[in-house]
C-alpha cells in the first residue's frame, strides 16, 4: 500500500524524527523502555513519550559501566545516551522491569544529566487485593512527580483526553493485527512491524489519525495473494528486527499474531474512558496480559500463548529471546510444556541487537517450518 512508507521512514530515523518534533513543536520529549510506562500520563502533561530501542552502532561506552552479561537492549540504549545521540531528550522513565534496567536507571542518573528521570515502581503480583489500589498510587505519584519535576500541570480532562488518543492507537492496531490473521498475505510482515514500532515513536495525534486511516484503507483492500505459508505466532520480550519476518516468510511461514511488548502486549487491553482516569488507568495495567515483568498466575503467560495459537490457528510457535534476559529466560520452559501439550511446535532461539547471517536464519527457521503440519 502506498501509504506505508511513511511508517518505515519513521522507524529508519527515529532519532531523526523526534529531534524534528522537538524543533517543530516545542514540546519536551521522555524516553522510555517497556510497555508497562504510563504513557498516557506522560502524553496528558504535553510531552512526548519515545520508547527506546537500543543501538546499531557499535558499543564503544556503555561496556565500561555494564557487566557483559547485560542484554543488548540496555547495553545499546546506554550507548546511545552516553554518545550524545539522545541530546534531543529531556529525560526518561524507568519502569520496575528487571534488575537490568533498574541498574540501567542507577547509571543513567549518576552519569547523564538530562533534566527528568523517575522510576515507576509498580506492583509485581497483580492478584493480590491491594494490587489495584496500589497501582492507583503508584500512578498517581507518577502524575506529580511529572508535574513538579517539569512545572506543569494535568488535569482529569486532558487525562482523559489522552486514553482516547490512545485507546484510538489501539483500536487500529488491533483492527490491522486482526486483518493480517483473517488474510497473512494481505500485509508482510515487516509492515506490521513497522506500523507498531512507529505508533511508539510517532506524534500520537499523528499516530492515531494515520494509523486509523491505515487500518481503514487495509479493511477495505482486495484480498492479499493467498498465503501458502505455514501459519506463525512470535513470542518473546521485544523485536526490534524487520529482516525477521521477512526471513520467516521466504522461510515457508506467515506470522498471524504475536505476543511481544513491541506487538499485542503493547496494545491489547483498552483503557475505560469513563470515571476517574487513574483508576482507568490501574485497572488496565492490572488486568493486561503479563509479561514476566508482572504476575498474575503460575500458568498465565501459558495460558495465553496457547490460546493465542489456538485462536489464530497456529501450526506453530517461535520464541524469539534476547539473550541475557533472564525474566523471559525462566518463562519459557513452562510455556514450551504447555504448547506441547497441546500439539502445537516451537522453536526457540536466542538472539542480540546484531542477527546472524541471513542463512544462518533461513536454515533454522525452513528446518522448523519444514517440520509442521
Amino acid at each position: 500500500m502506498n501509504t506505508i512508507r511513511q511508517f518505515h521512514d519513521v522507524i529508519n530515523d527515529s532519532n531523526g524524527y523526534a529531534r524534528r518534533l522537538k524543533k517543530d513543536s516545542g514540546k519536551k520529549l521522555l524516553g522510555y523502555f517497556c510497555s508497562y510506562t504510563p504513557e498516557e500520563i506522560i502524553h496528558a502533561a504535553g510531552i512526548h513519550p519515545l520508547r527506546l530501542f537500543g543501538t546499531r552502532s557499535a558499543i564503544a561506552h556503555a561496556d565500561a559501566h555494564l557487566q557483559a552479561y547485560s542484554c543488548s537492549l540496555v547495553r545499546g540504549v546506554l550507548e546511545e545516551a552516553l554518545a550524545g545521540r539522545l541530546e534531543f531528550l529531556d529525560g526518561a522513565v524507568f519502569p520496575h522491569t528487571c534488575d537490568s534496567i533498574q541498574r540501567l536507571s542507577d547509571i543513567w542518573r549518576l552519569n547523564l544529566k538530562f533534566s527528568f528521570h523517575a522510576d515507576v515502581v509498580l506492583p509485581v503480583k497483580l492478584n493480590t487485593a491491594s494490587a489495584r489500589e496500589y497501582m492507583a498510587d503508584v500512578l498517581r505519584k507518577f502524575r506529580r512527580e511529572i508535574e513538579e519535576g517539569l512545572g506543569l500541570g494535568i488535569t482529569d480532562a486532558q487525562l482523559s483526553n489522552s486514553i482516547k488518543t490512545f485507546n484510538k492507537i489501539k483500536r487500529a492496531l488491533g483492527k490491522i493485527y486482526r486483518l493480517r490473521s483473517d488474510d497473512p498475505g494481505l500485509i508482510a510482515g515487516s509492515d506490521v512491524y513497522a506500523l507498531v514500532k512507529s505508533a511508539m515513536i510517532m506524534d500520537r495525534e499523528e499516530a492515531a489519525e494515520k494509523l486509523t486511516a491505515f487500518a481503514a484503507e487495509l479493511e477495505k483492500a482486495k484480498p492479499g495473494q493467498k498465503a501458502s505459508g505455514k501459519r506463525i505466532v512470535v513470542s518473546g520480550g521485544l523485536c526490534d528486527h524487520a529482516d525477521i519476518y521477512s526471513i520467516i516468510e521466504k522461510s515457508g511461514g506467515a506470522v498471524v499474531w504475536d505476543d511481544l511488548c513491541t506487538g499485542s502486549r503493547y496494545f491489547e487491553g483498552l483503557v475505560s474512558e469513563e470515571g476517574d482516569p487513574i483508576e482507568a488507568l490501574a485497572n488496565r495495567y492490572t488486568d493486561r496480559v503479563v509479561c514476566p515483568a508482572k504476575h498474575s498466575s503460575i500458568t498465565a503467560r501459558g495460558d495465553n500463548i496457547v490460546g493465542i495459537a489456538k485462536e489464530h490457528r497456529a501450526s506453530g510457535v517461535i520464541f524469539l529471546l534476547l539473550k541475557f534476559c533472564d525474566p523471559h529466560s525462566f518463562d519459557y520452559p513452562y510455556m514450551k510444556e504447555m504448547l506441547d501439550r497441546e500439539g502445537v511446535p516451537s522453536m526457540l532461539m536466542e538472539i542480540e541487537q546484531d542477527l546472524p547471517s541471513e542463512g544462518q536464519l533461513s536454515t533454522r527457521f525452513e528446518a522448523f517450518i519444514e517440520m509442521l503440519r
